[in-house]
Protein backbone atom coordinates (compact mmCIF):
# COMPACT_ATOMS: atom_id res chain seq x y z
CA UNK A 1 0.00 0.00 0.00
CA UNK A 2 1.18 3.35 -1.04
CA UNK A 3 2.05 5.80 1.73
CA UNK A 4 -0.95 8.07 -0.10
CA UNK A 5 -3.13 5.81 0.00
CA UNK A 6 -2.54 5.48 4.18
CA UNK A 7 -2.30 9.48 4.09
CA UNK A 8 -5.96 9.58 2.79
CA UNK A 9 -7.40 6.96 5.39
CA UNK A 10 -5.52 8.93 8.47
CA UNK A 11 -6.82 12.22 7.02
CA UNK A 12 -10.42 10.85 5.95
CA UNK A 13 -10.43 8.76 9.57
CA UNK A 14 -9.97 12.10 11.95
CA UNK A 15 -12.51 14.19 9.93
CA UNK A 16 -15.01 11.18 11.05
CA UNK A 17 -13.81 11.33 14.82
CA UNK A 18 -13.95 15.21 15.15
CA UNK A 19 -17.97 14.64 13.96
CA UNK A 20 -18.52 11.94 16.02
CA UNK A 21 -16.79 13.76 19.03
CA UNK A 22 -18.80 16.66 18.04
CA UNK A 23 -21.93 14.53 18.30
CA UNK A 24 -21.31 12.70 20.97
CA UNK A 25 -20.52 16.85 22.68
CA UNK A 26 -23.93 17.56 20.98
CA UNK A 27 -26.00 14.93 22.34
CA UNK A 28 -24.76 15.63 25.99
CA UNK A 29 -25.26 19.75 25.34
CA UNK A 30 -29.02 17.74 25.16
CA UNK A 31 -28.79 15.92 28.26
CA UNK A 32 -28.30 12.78 26.09
CA UNK A 33 -25.92 10.39 27.14
CA UNK A 34 -24.28 7.40 25.39
CA UNK A 35 -24.31 4.16 26.85
CA UNK A 36 -21.82 2.55 24.54
CA UNK A 37 -18.10 4.59 23.41
CA UNK A 38 -17.49 5.77 20.10
CA UNK A 39 -16.48 3.52 17.66
CA UNK A 40 -15.25 4.05 14.41
CA UNK A 41 -14.89 1.47 11.96
CA UNK A 42 -11.89 1.11 9.43
CA UNK A 43 -11.04 -1.59 6.54
CA UNK A 44 -7.33 -0.47 6.71
CA UNK A 45 -5.11 -2.14 9.24
CA UNK A 46 -2.07 -0.27 8.51
CA UNK A 47 -3.99 2.96 9.20
CA UNK A 48 -5.24 1.25 12.60
CA UNK A 49 -1.52 0.56 13.56
CA UNK A 50 -0.37 4.11 13.09
CA UNK A 51 -3.36 5.38 15.23
CA UNK A 52 -3.62 2.21 17.80
CA UNK A 53 0.31 0.97 18.16
CA UNK A 54 2.90 2.92 19.77
CA UNK A 55 5.25 1.16 17.67
CA UNK A 56 3.85 2.30 14.38
CA UNK A 57 4.68 5.67 12.56
CA UNK A 58 4.14 7.73 9.51
CA UNK A 59 6.87 9.06 8.12
CA UNK A 60 6.05 11.66 5.91
CA UNK A 61 7.13 15.53 5.26
CA UNK A 62 3.93 16.26 5.52
CA UNK A 63 3.18 18.23 8.78
CA UNK A 64 -0.67 18.08 8.77
CA UNK A 65 -0.44 14.75 8.30
CA UNK A 66 1.40 14.35 11.35
CA UNK A 67 -0.68 16.33 13.65
CA UNK A 68 -3.72 14.27 12.35
CA UNK A 69 -1.75 11.05 13.31
CA UNK A 70 -1.09 12.48 16.62
CA UNK A 71 -4.59 13.79 17.46
CA UNK A 72 -5.85 10.31 16.85
CA UNK A 73 -3.75 8.56 18.89
CA UNK A 74 -4.26 11.19 21.85
CA UNK A 75 -8.38 10.28 21.31
CA UNK A 76 -7.83 6.86 21.12
CA UNK A 77 -5.29 6.75 24.12
CA UNK A 78 -7.95 8.59 26.26
CA UNK A 79 -10.59 6.70 24.80
CA UNK A 80 -12.91 9.32 23.55
CA UNK A 81 -12.91 7.01 20.30
CA UNK A 82 -12.38 3.66 19.64
CA UNK A 83 -11.29 2.41 16.23
CA UNK A 84 -12.09 -1.15 15.17
CA UNK A 85 -11.51 -3.08 11.94
CA UNK A 86 -14.16 -4.43 9.81
CA UNK A 87 -13.86 -5.91 6.53
CA UNK A 88 -14.37 -4.04 3.48
CA UNK A 89 -17.65 -5.89 2.58
CA UNK A 90 -18.96 -5.23 5.47
CA UNK A 91 -18.94 -1.40 5.49
CA UNK A 92 -21.97 0.55 5.59
CA UNK A 93 -20.83 3.25 3.49
CA UNK A 94 -19.83 1.25 0.55
CA UNK A 95 -23.25 1.58 -0.75
CA UNK A 96 -23.33 4.77 -0.45
CA UNK A 97 -19.46 5.82 -2.28
CA UNK A 98 -18.97 2.54 -4.43
CA UNK A 99 -21.00 0.86 -7.23
CA UNK A 100 -21.89 -2.33 -5.50
CA UNK A 101 -23.17 -6.03 -7.54
CA UNK A 102 -26.48 -7.12 -7.45
CA UNK A 103 -25.79 -8.97 -4.08
CA UNK A 104 -23.82 -6.81 -2.04
CA UNK A 105 -26.46 -3.88 -2.66
CA UNK A 106 -29.29 -5.98 -1.58
CA UNK A 107 -27.37 -6.63 1.26
CA UNK A 108 -26.38 -3.07 1.71
CA UNK A 109 -30.45 -2.09 1.71
CA UNK A 110 -31.37 -5.02 4.27
CA UNK A 111 -28.64 -3.36 6.86
CA UNK A 112 -30.06 -0.24 6.16
CA UNK A 113 -33.20 -1.15 6.27
CA UNK A 114 -35.04 0.06 3.57
CA UNK A 115 -37.94 -1.72 2.40
CA UNK A 116 -40.19 -1.85 -0.69
CA UNK A 117 -43.08 0.41 0.34
CA UNK A 118 -45.07 -0.31 -3.03
CA UNK A 119 -47.64 -2.62 -0.98
CA UNK A 120 -47.93 -0.82 1.94
CA UNK A 121 -48.79 2.36 -0.87
CA UNK A 122 -51.79 0.36 -2.68
CA UNK A 123 -53.21 -0.88 0.58
CA UNK A 124 -53.20 2.61 1.86
CA UNK A 125 -54.55 3.83 -1.72
CA UNK A 126 -57.55 0.88 -1.26
CA UNK A 127 -58.30 2.34 2.36
CA UNK A 128 -58.69 5.93 1.23
CA UNK A 129 -60.68 5.04 -1.63
CA UNK A 130 -63.18 2.58 0.63
CA UNK A 131 -63.22 5.76 2.93
CA UNK A 132 -64.11 7.99 0.24
CA UNK A 133 -66.91 5.26 -1.01
CA UNK A 134 -68.72 5.15 2.70
CA UNK A 135 -68.63 9.38 2.72
CA UNK A 136 -70.38 8.83 -0.69
CA UNK A 137 -73.11 6.78 0.20
CA UNK A 138 -73.38 8.38 3.60
CA UNK A 139 -74.31 11.88 1.48
CA UNK A 140 -76.63 9.66 -0.60
CA UNK A 141 -78.39 8.13 2.51
CA UNK A 142 -79.12 11.65 3.96
CA UNK A 143 -80.06 13.38 0.70
CA UNK A 144 -82.64 10.42 0.47
CA UNK A 145 -83.59 11.03 4.46
CA UNK A 146 -83.72 14.63 3.54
Amino acid sequence: MTTLSIETKLLALSQTAKEAIFINRLFKAMTLRLNKPLIINCDNTQTLQLVTEDTAKLITKLQHINIYQHWLRQEYAIRQVIFQWKITKEMIANGLTKALPKQRFQSFVNIIRIVDIKEWLAEEKQLEDLQDSIKAKRKDADKVMV
